[in-house]
């Protein structure tokens, strides 16, 4: 239940960040010069999409789907990239969402489903 909580919170909160990179340009400051240099609007498309992915995935988690833990792990995995190549632009919020789809991998990794629950 932890792991898909915080996959849909995690997602949520992506989703309003591709939001608002989508809607304004000017929301996020790029700290100096940068590799990953892509438009904040491309980077607001990407958020909304790995965001829509991580609140579905963490709705399946909470639903109990078998999909879901698999799917969960790899989508967390893929956060962790994007969020990285997002430092520049949000820092402290990249951190935390790094911080938030680690702790969603370890309990993906470390839970054992009961085989007797139905």
């Amino acid at each position: 239940m932890f792991a898909g909580v915080l996959l849909l919170v995690n997602g949520l909160l992506s989703v309003f960040n591709g939001i608002a990179g989508i809607a304004e340009d000017d929301v996020y400051a790029r700290l100096g010069d940068y590799v990953f240099k892509f438009d904040v609007t491309t980077w607001g498309w990407i958020h909304l999409v790995v965001g829509i992915l991580l609140a579905v995935v963490g709705w399946g988690i909470l639903s109990d789907a078998g999909w879901a833990r698999a799917l969960g792990i790899a989508l967390a995995a893929i956060a962790i990239v994007v969020n990285f190549l997002w430092l520049p632009y949000a820092p402290i919020w990249a951190i935390v969402s790094i911080a938030i789809s680690t702790f969603v991998i370890w309990a993906l990794c470390t839970d054992t489903p009961d085989p007797t629950a139905v």
